[in-house]
């Protein structure tokens, strides 16, 4: 048995050449896109603006739907890659999966390590890539946050950096990606070898994402009752203070968490209709305030938009240096 020789790309000025680990040879062309290209993408776009996820969705929803064609090692890759989501980390990864699968169910000869296409000679391009940012964007992150599968930011998935790097998605792929990075990787070359069905995979994807959405479902509801419960028991001021403090400092994610509790208290101050403006939603994405905008977590504005600010509060948990911090706000302002 020839023994695996470990994978490598060479990059030139103008492509580059992945060379497998089974001693195959992929070569990725820089440039504008090309005719048969364009096609792809063409057809790709009608299928989406057709409904296909969304179809697919509808009948992965169904309690009789079967997914067959996929081994069991296959299915825990696909399995762990959801349950790798919590609340910081893992979505992205997910949502990319759901385009790749979708992009390689309506076309299989479209490579999904390609994530940039392009007509404009002034941005970077692979000849036989596809533009999955503009994908992600207009036909993937709406419907998944339709159907409440994925709690991604509306800009889309594609807009974190760590994707977006000028190279081929593959086992090199060197970007820090936080997540089920490794099953990614692993799925998305079991599906370039073809060594997986993509509509199955994808189908397969859907259920788990469907599972998880009606279990966090559940697990709300029964939180409310419980809350219900509790408050019942007319607990007091300093006893409700507690509990909230433990929940915070015993948490994996205590400075998010202390955020989330801080905007809650502001949201119960604004349901009695004590402010002058708007209390604006809590943002999406934790570290990335710049780009919506933001300069902190608490902010009360003149308009519903949100962009004209009466005053903001951030919260800080667990720092005693604030130095960076207060240049990130000058930053912001």
């Amino acid at each position: 048995m020839k023994e695996k020789e470990n994978p490598y790309l060479t990059i030139y000025s103008d492509k580059s050449i992945l060379h497998d680990s089974d001693g195959i040879k992929y070569e990725y062309i820089e440039g504008k896109l090309s005719a048969s290209a364009q096609k792809r993408l063409k057809a790709i776009k009608e299928n989406l603006e057709k409904g296909f996820l969304e179809k697919l969705i509808e009948e992965c929803s169904s309690p009789n739907v079967e997914v067959n064609d996929l081994t069991d090692e296959q299915k825990e890759t696909i399995i762990n890659l959801v349950n790798s989501i919590t609340s910081e980390v893992g979505r992205a990864l997910v949502g990319l999966l759901v385009l790749q699968l979708t992009v390689k169910s309506l076309d299989t000869s479209q490579s999904i390590r390609l994530h940039k296409g392009s007509s404009n000679s002034g941005a970077f391009s692979w000849s036989e890539g596809i533009p999955m940012r503009v994908l992600d964007k207009n036909y993937i992150t709406p419907v998944l946050r339709k159907y409440d599968l994925l709690r991604l930011n509306a800009d889309g998935f594609m807009m974190t950096r760590s994707l977006a790097e000028n190279y081929p998605y593959s086992k090199l792929y060197k970007a820090a990606i936080r997540g089920g990075r490794d099953e990614w990787l692993v799925l998305v070359d079991l599906i370039e070898k073809e060594k997986i069905n993509p509509l199955n995979s994808l189908k397969y994807l859907l259920v788990q994402l469907l599972n998880k959405s009606i279990d966090f479902n559940k697990n709300a509801d029964e939180l409310l009752l419980l809350t219900k419960s509790y408050l019942n028991k007319k607990p007091t001021y300093k006893q409700i203070f507690d509990l909230i403090k433990l929940f915070i400092n015993s948490s994996t994610y205590s400075a998010r968490i202390f955020e989330i509790v801080i905007h809650c208290l502001f949201q119960a101050i604004d349901s009695q209709n004590c402010f002058s403006g708007y209390l604006v939603p809590l943002s999406q994405m934790r570290s990335a305030n710049k780009k919506h905008g933001n300069i902190g977590d608490i902010e009360l504005s003149f308009s519903p938009q949100g962009n004209d600010i009466i005053e903001s509060w951030d919260a800080k948990y667990g720092k005693t240096y604030l130095r960076d911090e207060l240049e990130e706000l000058n930053e912001k302002l």
